[in-house]
C-alpha cells in the first residue's frame, strides 16, 4: 500500500484531518514528527495546516529548520511528491521549495469561508484527476494568506504554467494575480492556501451539487498522487 507521510510541527492543527484524507483516498497515513530526521520510507509527504511555532518571526519560518524538513527538501529535489496546505504552503516557501512568500491578508483579518478555485495546472502529481479550467470549492481559513512575489517571479510562474489554482469570485487575502496555489518546475511539489483535506467526505465538507455539506472536491488531491505514484 502507498504510504503518505503527514508532518506534525508544534502548532500544527490539521494533521489528523490530512491523515484521514489520505486514508479515504486509499493510502496508509504515516505520522512524521518534526524533530525526527527520518521519512520512514514514505512515498509522498503532506505538510498540513496550522500555526507552526505560533507563526513567530514569519509563518513557517521556524519550521523550515526542523530536522524533518532537511530530509523533505532533499527528497523533493529527487522527485518525492510534497503537498503543502496553508501553513504547509508557507513552510514550502520558507524552505525555498516554492518561490515567493506569504504575508498577512491585505485586510488584516482572519478569513474562514468556502472558496471557489479555478484549476489551471493538471499536470502535477497532486492535480492530475482534475480538468483544466474546472472550478472546485474547498474551505479556506487563514490570516497570513497573501501570496507575494516580485514581478519577474510572477511572470515566470505564469509563463511556465506553474500557477495551479486561482481564486474565483473574490480574492480573500490580496494574493498577487489571484494566485491560490503554485507548483515547482518538476510538478512534484505543490502548495496552496485553501484546505482540500476539509472537503473529502460527504457530511463534513462545503455545500455541493447534491446539497449542504456534500462537497468532496478536495479528495482528488489525494487520489491524484496515488495514481501519479503508480504511474
Amino acid at each position: 500500500m502507498t504510504r503518505i507521510g503527514v508532518v506534525t510541527f508544534p502548532g500544527t492543527l490539521d494533521d489528523r484531518d490530512a491523515a484521514r484524507a489520505v486514508r479515504l483516498a486509499g493510502a496508509e497515513a504515516v505520522s512524521l514528527w518534526h524533530a525526527d530526521a527520518d521519512l520512514h520510507g514514505v512515498d509522498a509527504v503532506v505538510l498540513p495546516g496550522g500555526f507552526s511555532y505560533g507563526d513567530y518571526l514569519r509563518a513557517g519560518a521556524i519550521s523550515r529548520f526542523a530536522p524533518v524538513m532537511g530530509e523533505i527538501v532533499d527528497a523533493a529535489h529527487k522527485g518525492l511528491p510534497v503537498l503543502g496546505i496553508c501553513n504547509g504552503f508557507q513552510v514550502l516557501t520558507e524552505a525555498h521549495l516554492l518561490p515567493g512568500s506569504m504575508i498577512k491578508n491585505d485586510h488584516l483579518h482572519f478569513v474562514c469561508r468556502e472558496q471557489v478555485l479555478a484549476v489551471e495546472n493538471v499536470d502535477t502529481a497532486w492535480t492530475r484527476e482534475y480538468t483544466a479550467g474546472q472550478h472546485i470549492t474547498i474551505p479556506l481559513k487563514n490570516q497570513d494568506g497573501q501570496y507575494v512575489a516580485d514581478e519577474h517571479t510572477l511572470d515566470e510562474l505564469e509563463g511556465e504554467g506553474r500557477v495551479v489554482f486561482r481564486y474565483v469570485g473574490w480574492n480573500p487575502n490580496g494574493s498577487r494575480r489571484d494566485i491560490a496555489g503554485i507548483t515547482n518546475a518538476a510538478g512534484n511539489v505543490v502548495g496552496l492556501m485553501p484546505h482540500p483535506e476539509h472537503a473529502v467526505e460527504p457530511g463534513f465538507g462545503p455545500d455541493g451539487a447534491n446539497g449542504p455539506r456534500t462537497g468532496t472536491d478536495g479528495l482528488a488531491f489525494f487520489t491524484s498522487v496515488l495514481h501519479a505514484l503508480v504511474g
